[in-house]
């Protein structure tokens, strides 16, 4: 008889803390599927190198914003695998209007991030909500941020979206309970593409400048955030409604 593996959904899963969450659960036993919005070829590396640590995979594409995609999405979950065990609810998105540029935001972006980043947490999770309650040790961690806690340099749209996901994981913790845990990790200034894109060409300096100020000396990488979110799925039976920061202890001592 073949082994009976669980199964995860990773939204947003083509690079980042997608894809290094993808791996870290593929590494631990489960079977994946890998979502992306627009990044096919990005997200079929992925599931390649997920298959290579011994899990089947699906790609699927879904804009977490349009409802009717993630149902669909969730529907070739069911049909692939019949099980879902574990959502990671990663798939998100900004702008690049700074904070004190309040004119120059527009309402279409800001309504943009909020479709993503909230309302698409939101539908993907209640569309899964079915199926993860067949499994009898049901986890859902969401990608908040460390804006979201406190202030930070982030577009107003993006650092609101966070505070709603931190809210939107606790209502759900106390909703979704006995059978399905929620909880959310808050990764502050992280190493890679996100940052570089919203620090530009200062990206160097200020990292390195955070890291120097980070009691653990260096800023954290979406591999850190991928293990805090495998804790939570497979180590933490009776963690619920907790926001993890994953900081080096910044936040804590600044």
């Amino acid at each position: 008889m073949s082994e009976v593996r669980p199964v995860a959904l990773v939204t947003g899963a083509s690079s980042g803390i997608g894809r290094s969450a993808v791996l870290a659960l593929a590494g631990h036993g489960y079977d994946v599927a890998v979502n992306y919005a627009a990044s096919k070829g990005k997200a079929e590396n992925v599931a390649r190198q997920a298959e290579e640590l011994g899990a089947r995979t699906l790609t699927v594409q879904a804009d977490v914003a349009d409802d009717a995609a993630v149902r669909s999405m969730l529907a070739e979950v069911e049909r692939a695998f019949g099980r879902l065990d574990a959502l990671v609810n990663n798939a998100g998105t900004t702008i690049s209007t700074p904070p004190a540029d309040l004119d120059g935001l527009s309402m279409e972006d800001w309504d943009r991030v909020f479709a993503v980043n909230v309302r698409g947490m939101f539908q993907v999770t209640r569309a899964a909500v079915s199926l993860l309650r067949r499994s009898s040790h049901a986890a859902i961690v969401n990608t908040a941020s460390i804006v979201g806690l406190r202030p930070g340099p982030q577009p107003f749209p993006y650092a609101t979206s966070k505070a709603a996901v931190v809210a939107l994981t606790r209502t759900l913790a106390g909703t979704l309970g006995p059978e399905i845990r929620v909880n959310a990790v808050a990764p502050g200034w992280m190493v890679g593409e996100w940052m570089e894109d919203q620090l530009g060409d200062n990206y160097e300096r200020l990292m390195e400048r955070r890291a120097r100020l980070t009691p653990l000396r260096r800023c954290v990488t979406p591999d850190d955030v991928a293990a805090t979110i495998l804790s939570l799925i497979t180590s933490n039976p009776f963690v619920n409604g907790e926001i993890i920061v994953i900081d080096g202890g910044f936040a804590s001592t600044t």
